[in-house]
C-alpha cells in the first residue's frame, strides 16, 4: 500500500518536499540498480566486449552517490521564510 498524505500535498511544506526527495531518489535507486544489473547480466551471458559498461556504472554510480549526498546532507527541508507585505519598505525619497 502506498504511503497516504494526511493533507493537501504542497511542495511548499517541508516535511512533504523531504519525502518527496527520498521517493524520488528511492526511485533512482531502483532504476540503477534494474538498468545496471541488466546490462552486467547480458554483458557476462554474451561474454562481450563492452568497454564503455564500466564507465556508464561508474558515471551513474557518482551521480547517485552526489545525489544522495544532497538528499541526506545539504538538503534544507526548513520553513521557507517568506516575507510579509505588510513590512514597510523605505522608499528612495526617505
Amino acid at each position: 500500500m502506498p504511503p497516504r498524505w494526511p493533507r493537501k500535498p504542497d511542495r511548499n511544506d517541508p516535511a512533504y518536499r523531504k519525502l518527496d526527495d527520498r521517493m524520488n531518489f528511492a526511485i533512482h535507486v531502483g532504476i540503477f540498480g534494474a538498468t545496471n544489473s541488466g546490462l552486467w547480466f547480458f554483458h557476462n551471458l554474451q561474454n562481450a566486449e563492452w568497454p564503455w559498461l564500466n564507465w556508464v556504472t561508474g558515471g551513474w554510480a557518482l551521480v547517485l552517490v552526489v545525489h544522495a549526498v544532497y538528499i541526506f546532507a545539504i538538503a534544507d527541508y526548513s520553513d521557507p521564510t517568506i516575507p510579509s507585505q505588510n513590512t514597510p519598505t523605505k522608499s528612495p525619497q526617505g
